[in-house]
């Protein structure tokens, strides 16, 4: 198992990024809180879970260990895999993501994508005297938390995937709309518009 890489970041992209290590280019996916901290040319470090399945072997990698361990504990919970707990921490920072168990607010939980209400039950059940509470907000300011625009990007991201579209295609297009747009819908909408006009 690869419990973390480090080295320089070649190419970044909407969900994933290259890195690196001694001339090897890793694919590491990753939330939207750490990529917002990447910057090409520059070596980071980031702690990674290897899943292997049967077509893939994919690594997903955080900058903190905090965000590692909120990953870690999601993929216990029956029903969520890695993929969905990546778009879990991308569609809300780590504190929030405390808050909304804490909470129990599941309302807040279902509106991150792949997120139903059975699970969303299932993970305040479960995690509630695991997560912990919100660090204090001197340590917020060291991992600023994603805008809400953000996480709204990787979910139109993630559905544009699905639908065939390279994230080289997606990703110029999602920072030129998302500035315009506070729905998933809108944006989905806005960002198929432009991949039909080709613009």
């Amino acid at each position: 198992m690869i419990g973390y890489v480090k080295g320089t970041v070649e190419c970044i992209f909407a969900s994933s990024v290259f890195i690196d290590v001694h001339g090897v280019g890793y694919r590491v996916y990753a939330p939207v809180s750490t990529l917002a901290h990447l910057n090409v040319g520059e070596e980071s470090l980031l702690y990674t879970y290897m899943n292997v399945r049967e077509d893939a072997i994919v690594l997903y990698g955080f900058l903190t260990q905090d965000e590692y361990d909120l990953f870690m504990l999601l993929i216990g919970v029956n029903g969520v895999g890695p993929k969905v707990a990546n778009g879990i921490l991308s569609a809300t920072g780590t504190d929030s993501f405390r808050a909304a168990v804490a909470n129990k607010d599941i309302g807040l939980l279902t509106k991150m994508p792949g997120i139903g209400k059975k699970t969303a039950e299932r993970i305040v059940l479960e995690l509630q005297d695991k997560v912990g509470t919100p660090v204090s907000s001197g340590e917020s300011e060291k991992t600023p938390e994603p805008s809400p625009i953000e996480g709204i990007g990787a979910e139109v991201t993630a559905a544009l995937a699905g639908l065939g579209y390279s994230e080289r295609e997606i990703e110029p297009i999602i920072a030129r709309e998302a500035k315009e747009h506070d729905s998933v819908e809108s944006l989905l909408k806005a960002c198929l518009r432009a991949l039909g006009t080709g613009r």
